[in-house]
């Protein structure tokens, strides 16, 4: 089975006036999980989105949160994105087969 990932971009800063518009979203913090069925791990950061040119803005009201995924995948580029999830698949695999273990010795 692959590994699945799921983005969580709710989450974001937005100027409350810019160019003309109301709650202009310029930063959302994301958080992606993957995992293998078994195992889930999770990679966070931040992404600030342009906002040079609003000409097709969405209202805040009307935004979804697949519309913030696209806008902060497609700002974080698809390379970045495959690195990303590339992370989490490592991660998964270390968890499924350690490598290393930390135990503690009874007294």
């Amino acid at each position: 089975m692959a590994n699945t990932y799921t983005w969580d971009c709710k989450t974001v800063d937005t100027y409350p006036t810019h160019a003309d518009q109301e709650h202009v979203i310029y930063n959302v913090h994301w958080r992606v999980t993957g995992s293998d069925g078994t195992n889930e791990a999770t990679h966070i950061g931040t992404q600030v989105l342009s906002t040079e040119d609003l000409t097709d803005f969405t209202a805040f009201d009307s935004v979804r949160h697949s519309n913030v995924v696209d806008w902060t995948k497609a700002e974080l580029g698809a390379e970045r994105v495959a690195e990303i999830e590339s992370a989490l698949d490592a991660t998964l695999v270390e968890m499924a087969t350690p490598t290393s273990v930390t135990r503690i010795i009874e007294e």
